[in-house]
């Protein structure tokens, strides 16, 4: 059998199988809904903590939040169909869809831009460019966004990795782990994104090195964005839709009230992992990013291209139809707003 539709099969029966709890007497469909518990996932965070979602469906839909960690996770769940909906980085959405031939999601919509950046320890002696021979550097995990980032900057610097022989070890750490060994100096630098941006140059002693937006024009790059199952999204496009409207709305709230968002999110990260973010952490990061419903489709497209040409991705990237914005433009039209165009994938890493 060809391999996409052995796939597509599969993915098929995974999703029946988690589904067929909900019955056809059941009153409210439910919705699989995801996010991790940090600033960079503030709509989903904020969502949830104040039942945005929930009020805007009413007697038609109820919320199961699942709250990830990591973006493969969250991957795999969907494939496993159990998941509908969830916020996410661009690098496990362009996994995602690359493993399963297309089949598996779409993005429907933006969240977040910035956050993200190249830490060094102020004492690491990494001055300029040059200095990073012979250094120790983290990223939170192989072929993750940032691991992309930092890997293709490198190699534009002329580094060549000490894996391949080179000088400069990048090693996969979990983000506390990147924070410990800051404090401990046995980590020189990190490429991550908020809060531990912030968490490292406040509590590990760190300083920015290379501020990520810096790279990309207008300063603009898509750091989370919204992704709905295939299947959901033929099943239940009402449902999507009352979906982004509440992001929208949410995302507008957030840059409307920061302060009153701020106190929100931190709330609900403390409830959901047993800590809150400093309020020093939380002051230094949350400016750094830009909630926006614009998925800014050409840096997904240049993000996909990059993790081509370092070789985590076997074969040159097709992303044609991994965008999905009809429902999203309808709303932004409804309201008055100027619609997104996500241009070609083959233009846009040309």
């Amino acid at each position: 059998m060809n391999l996409r539709l052995l796939f597509t099969a599969l993915l098929v029966l995974g999703i029946a199988g988690a589904t067929a709890g909900y019955g056809a007497g059941d009153k409210k469909v439910t919705i699989r809904a995801g996010h991790f518990p940090n600033i960079t996932h503030a709509q989903g965070v904020i969502g949830q903590a104040r039942g945005d979602f929930e009020k805007a469906y009413g007697d038609s839909a109820e919320v199961d939040w699942k709250i990830f960690t990591a973006g493969p996770t969250a991957i795999e769940a969907l494939f496993a169909g159990e998941l509908d909906i969830a916020y996410i980085g661009p690098n496990p959405a362009i996994n995602g869809y690359i493993k399963s031939y297309g089949e598996a999601l779409r993005v429907v919509s933006g969240a977040a831009s910035g956050g993200a950046a190249f830490v060094v320890r102020s004492d690491s002696g990494i001055k300029t460019d040059k200095d990073l021979d012979g250094k120790k550097l983290a990223t939170p995990a192989i072929g993750g966004t940032q691991d992309v980032a930092l890997r293709t900057w490198l190699a534009e610097k002329g580094y060549k990795l000490k894996e391949k022989g080179g000088t400069v070890e990048v090693a996969p750490l979990a983000n506390p782990d990147q924070l410990t060994l800051f404090i401990k100096k046995d980590l020189d630098g990190a490429w991550t994104v908020e809060p531990w941006v912030s968490r490292l140059i406040v509590e590990g002693g760190g300083e920015i090195f290379v501020d990520e937006k810096d790279l990309w024009p207008d300063g603009e790059y898509v750091t989370t964005h919204i992704i709905v199952s295939t299947k959901f999204l033929k099943e239940h496009p009402d449902l999507v839709k009352t979906w982004l409207e509440t992001n929208l709305d949410i995302t507008n709230w957030i840059n409307e009230n920061p302060e009153e968002a701020k106190k929100v999110l931190n709330e609900e990260i403390k409830k959901e992992t047993g800590k809150a973010l400093p309020d020093e952490v939380l002051n230094a990061g949350f400016p750094r990013i830009e909630f926006t419903y614009d998925p800014i489709a050409s840096s997904l497209y240049k993000v996909a291209q990059d993790a081509f040409d370092i070789g985590f991705l076997r074969k040159k990237p097709d992303l044609t139809d991994i965008y999905d914005l009809t429902i999203l433009n309808g709303i932004l039209k409804e309201r008055g707003l100027e619609e997104i165009t996500v241009g070609s994938p083959k233009t846009a890493v040309n």
